[in-house]
């Protein structure tokens, strides 16, 4: 990824990331499973579902250290069975 978080965000600061995937019960904790592995903390996902139930916006405030982490974790995110988009 090229990408330009480094010229956009100081860090360490705190970074929102917006997965959009299937409605199932599982997505939140896949999220969270991933985000443990590279940023532990104590985390509390929001969840909204679409307005026909058919998708999960999970939404999770991570403190990131580095451009490569944000990457790391936009990756990561994105390789998970049940997840369509990260925003």
């Amino acid at each position: 990824m090229n990408t330009k978080f480094d010229e956009l965000l100081d860090f360490p600061c705190r970074f929102p990331f917006k997965i959009l995937g299937l409605a199932d019960e599982r997505l939140p904790d896949m999220v969270v499973e991933v985000l443990q592995q590279h940023v532990p903390g104590d985390y509390s996902p929001q969840v909204r579902p679409s307005s026909k139930g058919t998708y999960h916006a999970v939404t999770v405030q991570v403190t990131v250290h580095s451009k490569e982490q944000v990457e790391l974790l936009y990756q990561q995110l994105g390789e998970l069975e049940l997840v369509k988009y990260v925003l």
